[in-house]
């Protein structure tokens, strides 16, 4: 098991969770992962994983809408106390996630819609 270090993660094997924030308030969703992140030595990390549960027919359907939206999401590490690192998620066919952390934690395209 890893730990992260300002940001810069030296190694992770295990379960972390995707958040996919609306606002600074508002978390719509979380996902379990099972996750490995590896670290070069100038601190970029790769981290590929899957789903830690096989997602019901209700939660695909909102998974795939939020990555339509927005496929930017917080990776959450055990421990860590909801102080997640801003990363772009891609889905190959086969289910693999790759994260890719952001740098700055700028990147999302805050797409507005309403809540009520």
């Amino acid at each position: 098991l890893g730990t992260v270090h300002s940001g810069l993660m030296d190694r992770f094997v295990g379960r972390a969770s995707l958040e996919w924030w609306a606002n600074r308030e508002i978390c719509l969703e979380k996902y379990g992962i099972d996750l490995v992140v590896t670290s070069d030595e100038v601190g970029t990390w790769q981290a590929t994983g899957r789903h830690a549960d096989l997602l019901d027919t209700s939660q695909r359907e909102g998974w795939d809408f939020l990555m339509e939206m927005d496929p930017h999401f917080s990776v959450v590490f055990p421990g860590e106390d909801n102080s997640g690192i801003l990363v772009r998620v891609f889905e190959a066919e086969e289910g693999t996630l790759t994260l890719m952390e952001v740098p700055n934690g700028h990147g999302s395209v805050n797409t507005p819609f309403d809540l009520a």
